[in-house]
């Protein structure tokens, strides 16, 4: 499927905490947008790809956003993991002829402590949990923070290190009008003063809460060049499921910091023309800062063990860095939809209108989540 369709379409709303809209209707307008991006109407699109946790919610999108017969629907599980895999399953299938216009998406709620799935902790100690939940490790940011202890231990990263990310993040957001945290600098010294959440991790190597939604309309390679906005071509795309993988809390193997990344990006660079050395920009899936140096680890940017040293000497800021990272904000800064921000950032760096954008940008690395099964995209300009 290398370069044979493309993403001719982006939408999204506004973000924010406790918006009116339900998430069905969040949902419903970044399509629309996405479509009008695309200039297409919506009785051409003939595919969807979704996230699972939106719970079959594709015959009210086509419904109410009036599409056409659709052919091809998907869902992809294991929340942030999914962002880059419901635009691969649409590439998929309009290249092998399933449909011809697809959209992917990602809409969310939450604002409401009843959505977010560790709200019921109680009732969920089932499998692997048991041996981590009971204990205190209640939360996403639990797990990833006795990962990050473990991190430190091993090879001397510090917390300094994980500022360089949360800076960073803070610094692209500062330059992009819709980012939740446009208008909030932060400083090292702020980073340093931010009240515990787990530690080592604190309030700034957290994502966001957000409500909001985004989408991505995909179509022929042929068919994009005559559409009306430059086409970012889906070069290449990867999903993994490791094996001794435990979702999250994966400390029962033989090393717990090799996630998901690592064969995801060996099947990733496997199938392209492009190698790390020649990725211009990146946007790594960030629910929390010490992802991304396992994930310039796993993504073959730096030797393990490096990742914490990569992000020195503002090595993930725009301009100057060596590899600007998450230059819309991300996760941590823009907004936390599970990650599909990412996707649409990287749109905008291959059509050149990022509000940071790399000089010379001919593609983009996207990542979904670390720790959970994932996926992988390379856009190309």
């Amino acid at each position: 499927m290398k370069d044979r369709t493309a993403i001719v379409g982006i939408g999204q709303t506004a973000f924010g905490k406790g918006l009116a809209d339900s998430e069905l209707s969040l949902a419903c307008q970044a399509i629309s947008a996405a479509i009008d991006d695309a200039s297409l109407t919506p009785g051409e699109v003939d595919g969807l790809s979704m996230f699972s946790m939106e719970e079959g919610r594709e015959v009210e999108v086509a419904r109410n956003v009036g599409l056409g017969d659709i052919t091809y629907f998907s869902e992809v599980g294991y929340g942030g993991g999914a962002g880059c895999g419901v635009v691969g399953h649409a590439a998929m299938a309009v290249a092998t002829g399933q449909c011809n216009v697809a959209v992917a998406w990602r809409a969310r709620k939450r604002a409401s402590k009843t959505s977010r799935p560790w709200s019921q902790v109680p009732g969920r100690i089932a499998g692997h949990w048991q041996w981590s939940r009971p204990f205190g490790v209640v939360r996403p940011v639990d797990e990833i923070a006795m990962l990050t202890r473990r991190y430190m231990h091993e090879f001397g990263a510090t917390r300094d290190h994980l500022a360089n990310v949360a800076i960073a993040s803070r610094k692209h957001a500062n330059r992009n009008p819709l980012a939740t945290m446009y208008d909030k600098k932060l400083s090292r010294e702020q980073y340093m003063e931010g009240r515990w959440i787990s530690e080592p991790l604190c309030l700034f190597d957290n994502c966001l809460e957000t409500d909001g939604a985004l989408a991505v309309v995909i179509t022929s390679a042929e068919r994009a060049r005559d559409l009306a906005q430059p086409p970012a071509f889906i070069h290449a795309f990867a999903q993994s499921i490791p094996q001794q993988h435990q979702v999250m809390t994966n400390y029962f193997c033989d090393d717990p910091l090799i996630g998901p990344a690592y064969a995801c990006a060996s099947r990733l660079w496997e199938r392209s023309d492009i190698k790390p050395a020649d990725v211009p920009v990146a946007q790594l899936y960030d629910a929390f800062s010490p992802l991304i140096p396992l994930s310039l680890e796993g993504y073959g940017f730096c030797e393990r063990g490096e990742g914490a040293a990569f992000t020195e000497n503002g090595a993930l800021e725009w301009p100057n860095g060596r590899l600007p990272t998450n230059t819309s904000g991300g996760g941590m800064s823009e907004a936390y939809v599970h990650g599909f921000n990412l996707v649409l950032e990287g749109v905008r760096q291959c059509r050149g209108t990022s509000t940071s954008q790399v000089e010379g940008a001919e593609n983009c690395l996207v990542t979904s989540g670390e720790g959970v099964p994932t996926s992988a995209l390379l856009l190309r300009a």
